[in-house]
């Protein structure tokens, strides 16, 4: 495997990692497997975290695969009964779901590649509906009628395809989250152009303002982006907290962008006109929002990852409410977006993940088991006619939540 491969695939895994260092591989047939072939990138025992599930364990060798790792066929199976076996998922809350009155079902659709990691889903003007394959280096379509699935491979190798968005013309954007660049794909054509960020960094989320500019975070770099699709200029701005990790994004009714920092208690905006940046301090200082949705009210709301929390943020007055999330303070809601003023969102650390459904008039939650588990949503989408699209990464898919009306 090249080093950079085992960049990508460390940097992968880092999200649902903890460290175990100091410990030894616990014995048992397959032990000699895992030294030869998971110690090369990183010490297996400071990424396996929490564990995974079966199907999990499945994805996350096809991920490895996927980026490299010399791993013989012969060697794949026992492998994977030795990881299975000595690390299965565990220490995850049990998903609660809360009865309420709406109705939704669930239709899922699997990624052709295995291990491809779909991370962000993007649902299309047209009625497509689309996911990264950020292990893959793919972008795929899904035709929800037919079932049919199409994936773009894109140019640069390893570019860690991340953050979706499609412009007025029907292009989709994504951020090269390791390749440092952001990339446009003309789905007519499959013709791919690339924007190489004028810095190297891990571009993550974006978003187009009202004048059509490409705002997008990239998160170690502490950086804010600003590119110009007429003439590819990109503009790297500088939150004012250092290490503030800007992750999701959202634009009000006023065109302002809003950012959430993961790697501090604070929401934070900046004026597309004036490039002057504003922070919201939260109450609690063990908040780390990751993602953000705003109403048609320009409330913020924000997924508190660490605590297990959905907020609320008023922007004109700084004040915060905070409900905790069904499945408690290990919950990890992540992925969130509003749906005619109500908002919905995905726990990520509960087995099985939910979708949540909260009712900012009622003050009521609802919430439902994801089919096959979920695991692990980290955004959402809202198709065009008001339904709610998560992408599903260690089941390999994207699942679509349809909402009756």
């Amino acid at each position: 495997m090249s080093r950079r491969s085992c960049a990508i695939l460390t940097a992968a895994l880092l999200c649902a990692a903890y460290p175990a260092l100091g410990q030894q591989l616990p014995d048992g047939p397959g032990k000699e497997l895992a030294q030869a072939n998971c110690n090369i990138c990183h010490a297996l025992l400071s990424r396996v975290g929490a564990g995974y599930t079966p199907e999990g364990w499945n994805t996350v060798l096809q991920m490895m695969i996927n980026q490299g790792a010399p791993l013989p066929a012969d060697q794949i199976e026992p492998l994977k009964v030795y990881l299975i076996r000595s690390f299965p998922e565990k220490g995850k809350p049990a998903g609660a779901v809360i009865p309420g009155p709406a109705k939704i079902s669930f239709r899922e659709w699997q990624a052709p590649t295995p291990g491809s990691r779909p991370h962000d889903p993007l649902a299309a003007s047209d009625g497509s509906l689309w996911y990264t394959g950020q292990l893959a280096n793919v972008l795929g379509r899904v035709d929800p009628n037919s079932g049919e699935i199409r994936e773009f491979h894109l140019k640069t190798a390893h570019s860690g395809p991340h953050g979706l968005k499609e412009d007025s013309d029907g292009n989709i954007w994504y951020t090269g989250n390791t390749g440092s660049l952001i990339g446009k794909l003309d789905p007519k054509t499959g013709a791919v152009t690339e924007y190489p960020t004028p810095e190297t960094g891990d571009p993550h989320t974006l978003i187009f303002d009202d004048a059509g500019i490409l705002w997008f975070t990239m998160q170690n770099a502490n950086r804010i982006g600003r590119l110009d699709p007429k003439t590819g200029e990109i503009k790297l701005l500088t939150p004012p907290t250092a290490n503030a990790r800007p992750y999701g994004m959202a634009l009000n009714s006023k065109g302002i962008v809003f950012f959430v920092e993961f790697g501090t208690n604070q929401v934070g905006s900046v004026d597309p006109k004036t490039l002057e940046f504003h922070e919201y301090k939260l109450p609690d200082p063990a908040s780390r929002p990751r993602r953000i949705a705003i109403t048609s009210d320009d409330i913020v709301w924000y997924s508190d990852y660490s605590r297990g929390y959905l907020g609320r943020l008023d922007s004109t007055t700084g004040k915060v409410t905070e409900w905790p999330s069904p499945s408690g303070p290990k919950s990890e809601p992540y992925g969130i977006s509003a749906i005619s003023d109500v908002i919905w969102y995905s726990e990520s650390g509960s087995t099985p993940n939910t979708v949540v459904r909260f009712d900012p008039r009622t003050e009521k939650f609802q919430s439902w088991a994801i089919p096959g588990g979920g695991n692990i949503v980290r955004n959402t989408s809202v198709t065009r006619d008001g339904n709610f699209l998560l992408a599903n990464s260690l089941v390999n898919g994207v699942t679509l939540v349809t909402i009756e009306k």
